[in-house]
């Protein structure tokens, strides 16, 4: 049986455009099926829409080729800061403090915006990956050789894999039959950007606070990214206020360690919960990103965690390919879903502890929480693992790329 490609990819987000071009740098013949119009985001201007990137994952878009462009625009993180905080009164005391000198492996992370990722990927693809955007897929079927897109203008796509990289509510995913667990948080995250009067010295900060924790994180200059957790009630009134008075409920839980804040761009929100595919891969189906585990953003962990899943697919169908056998049999996807599902449900539910963990003023709790995280701080060999969790240091084995090798 012909067929127009190898894989076809369901969403031209972040997750699927690395994948494809992860793919069809070693050759394989790679469509990504966009629902967003050409280019949509890659000419935007400045909106504070920005992700927090772990070392591990800097080592993919290096290996990718596509670092050297984007360095110039990321702001690297050299230490982080979590403390308990208390509305209307900042940051308290902080409990844990990770520096970048720990691990000797740079900065702990860099923040970069959306604009400029989505741009590189865009142009990356150009010439290597086909992409249709302004489409999406809204149907598949599967035979025993290969399986057929079908796209929302009629048109069909035949692959030997289909890759669902369309977020927590994949249709790929349903139509697969892959059912997901999970729960509401309760919780909005109130996202935007803020420009401050001091300089953030590449340090970011999360306060824990009984209603949702709140993260700053630093951009390039004298802003930083604010991702906001309230309650689904709170979130809404604050949502709905204007710039003006949205600042003013803000600064007393930020705090004045930066001095004077203003709105740098404009603001965003959306419900947060917990959202876990129960399999990976299904008959000629692999889902990567928020398909396969839509996670609390309390650790800046979602690309994190979906680049993880890149790096892993990748390197299983690539090798698989090599070896003449068939992408898209059961016994190649039973080996990404073995290295990946494991590794990602011990992250997403340990985001999930730690957030039901510090939300919540019950006296008992808080103590024994303070003894915790004072004996992490404590002992070097504890903050140092934590650190390599979170920088994407710790997955074992390590994928080819997440270590910034080639495929």
């Amino acid at each position: 049986m012909t067929q127009d490609f190898d894989i076809v990819i369901a969403g031209g987000g972040l997750n699927g455009p690395t994948l494809a071009l992860a793919l069809a740098q070693v050759g394989l013949r790679v469509a990504v099926v966009d629902p967003q119009p050409a280019r949509a985001r890659a000419g935007a201007g400045f909106d504070g829409r920005a992700y927090s990137l772990a070392i591990a994952s800097v080592r993919v878009l290096r290996a990718l080729g596509l670092w050297d462009r984007l360095a110039p625009d990321a702001q690297p993180i050299h230490q982080i800061k979590a403390s308990q905080g208390q509305p209307g009164e900042g940051a308290g005391h902080v409990f844990l403090h990770f520096d970048s000198a720990e691990l000797g492996e740079g900065p702990v992370g860099h923040m970069l915006e959306d604009r400029f990722l989505h741009a590189a990927l865009v142009d990356a693809m150009e010439g290597r990956v086909t992409t249709l955007p302004g489409l999406s897929v809204t149907g598949q079927e599967v035979g025993p050789a290969g399986v057929t897109a079908i796209l929302s203008n009629g048109r069909r796509l035949t692959a030997r894999l289909l890759v669902g990289a369309d977020g927590r509510g994949s249709g790929v995913a349903t139509r697969a039959g892959i059912k997901r667990q999970g729960w509401d948080y309760g919780q909005t995250a109130l996202v935007a950007a803020i420009d401050h009067a001091l300089p953030h010295d590449g340090i970011a900060h999360q306060y824990f606070m009984a209603t949702g924790p709140l993260a700053i994180l630093p951009l390039p200059g004298n802003r930083s990214n604010v991702v906001w957790s309230e309650t689904a009630a709170n979130a809404a009134a604050i949502a709905a206020l204007d710039d003006g008075a949205f600042l003013e409920v803000l600064r007393p839980r930020f705090g004045d360690f930066l001095g004077d804040l203003s709105l740098a761009g404009p603001r965003f929100s959306y419900p947060l919960s917990l959202s876990l595919a129960e399999r990976y891969a299904a008959d000629r189906v692999a889902l990567v990103g928020d398909a396969a585990h839509g996670v609390h953003p309390i650790a800046g962990q979602g690309l994190n965690l979906g680049l993880r899943d890149v790096a892993a697919l990748a390197q299983v169908l690539v090798d698989a390919a090599r070896r003449g056998e068939d992408i898209g049999s059961p016994l190649v996807l039973e080996r990404y879903q073995a290295w990946r599902r494991p590794d990602a449900t011990t992250l997403a539910l340990g985001m999930d502890g730690v957030n039901r963990l510090f939300a919540t003023d019950d006296a008992a709790v808080s103590g024994l929480r303070a003894l915790g995280m004072g004996v992490v701080q404590a002992v070097p060999a504890l903050r140092r693992g934590f650190m390599r969790q979170a920088a994407g240091l710790a997955v074992s084995p390590m994928p080819r790329l997440l270590a910034g090798q080639a495929l």
